[in-house]
């Protein structure tokens, strides 16, 4: 069987990897060639080997992604920006990540929480797919499951890995048309609100 709502593939690119303290930079996100990107301007010091895998810095107060400024929104502004984004889909709506549930979906509650937009958010998200014990699941003869390694491997090609959108749309791809998993499987791998 199926699934039957819409799976929404997203990711985060943070200041460091402390769930509990990190600061969003980028949230991005992919369903069906509609694409969500964001890139917020963080209260706090980017990590430097943060800066090495995203390739994202501050100077005088402005986000610069490679060396090029980039536009940036409030965290407030993005997340009820990415909420409305959500809302725009037939529900049952999933969202899905690599590695979901030990970094991008705490990050992702913890801010909703402090910004009282959980509720909000609530109405349309009904849980968290976690796209690494998937994976795992149902490719276990496999070495590796970072995403850049499954899209190595699945999709043959080399891609901008670290880039919020870019992660977003290449899981999308692995997901829908190379491990075409089961309802039961989704369920499974699936943090349910």
């Amino acid at each position: 069987m199926a699934w039957q709502g819409t799976i929404v593939f997203f990711d985060l690119e943070t200041t460091g990897l402390d769930t509990k303290s990190c600061h969003i930079l980028q949230l991005g996100a992919s369903c069906e060639n509609i694409i969500f990107d964001c890139y917020i301007l963080p209260g706090i010091p980017i990590e430097y080997k943060a800066t090495e895998v995203n390739g994202l810095t501050v100077s005088y107060g402005r986000l610069f992604l490679h060396g090029v400024p980039v536009s940036t929104v409030s965290l407030y502004r993005s997340l009820k920006s990415f909420i409305d984004y959500l809302g725009s889909f037939p529900g049952p709506v999933l969202l899905a990540a690599h590695n979901a549930w030990r970094f991008d979906q705490i990050v992702l509650m913890r801010v909703l929480r402090k910004f009282y937009l959980f509720e909000k958010f609530k109405q349309v998200v009904s849980g968290f797919v976690d796209t690494l014990p998937l994976s795992r699941k149902l490719h276990p003869h496999l070495d590796c499951f970072k995403q850049p390694c499954l899209v190595r491997y699945f999709l043959e090609r080399k891609y901008n890995a670290h880039n919020a959108v870019e992660d977003s749309k290449q899981l999308e791809e692995l997901f829908w048309n190379h491990w075409e998993p089961y309802y039961e499987d989704i369920s499974e791998c699936t943090d349910w609100i």
